[in-house]
């Protein structure tokens, strides 16, 4: 990722002012069209819902935050979110996968999925696994970041009346690193 300067942290503390920027960040993505769980128009009021659950999954465990800012600017977030189930241990979820809007086209969501897959070796997963909304071009985007399609849910995401997309599975193998 030449030219790309994100400071990425690992579990940050979750203070009051990291949740807000979270939030605002979160807003301000779903209102420009990004896929992370609402269709604009959202307010922070809206975001909370989604957000607040996600803070105690990372608070109180088993989830993991990763932050990704440019200076002291939150510019792109995802969680590790845990299949609290004993036989997946083995794979992790990627979810809230967002940049800010005005970063779009910077490369920073390249090197956010780059560091969450060498963070997810660290972590000691063999895969990684990213459900996408069809239709907005998502798919290419982590298929070439190496991501495969696995599967498709037809029509399972209702975004507006008659207008339902896909729910695209998506997995990245993780090898070993020598």
């Amino acid at each position: 990722m030449a030219g790309v300067s994100l400071r990425f942290v690992l579990d940050p503390d979750l203070t009051p002012r990291l949740r807000a920027d979270i939030v605002a960040l979160w807003t301000d993505v779903s209102n420009a069209g990004g896929a992370v769980g609402f269709v604009a128009p959202v307010t922070a009021v809206d975001v909370h819902v989604l957000a607040d659950p996600t803070f105690a999954g990372i608070a109180d465990g088993p989830d993991r935050l990763l932050v990704g800012y440019c200076g002291d600017r939150l510019a792109g977030l995802l969680v590790f979110s845990d299949n609290r189930f004993a036989l997946k241990a083995h794979w992790c979820v990627l979810k809230r996968v967002m940049v800010h809007p005005d970063a779009q086209g910077t490369g920073y969501g390249s090197a956010l999925m780059a560091e969450a897959a060498r963070i997810g070796r660290r972590l000691g997963h063999e895969a990684l696994h990213v459900t996408v909304r069809d239709g907005l071009g998502l798919d290419r985007f982590y298929g070439r970041l190496g991501y495969r399609e696995i599967g498709r849910l037809p029509a399972a995401l209702r975004v507006a009346p008659e207008d339902d997309r896909d729910e695209i599975l998506m997995w990245l193998d993780l090898p070993p690193t020598d």
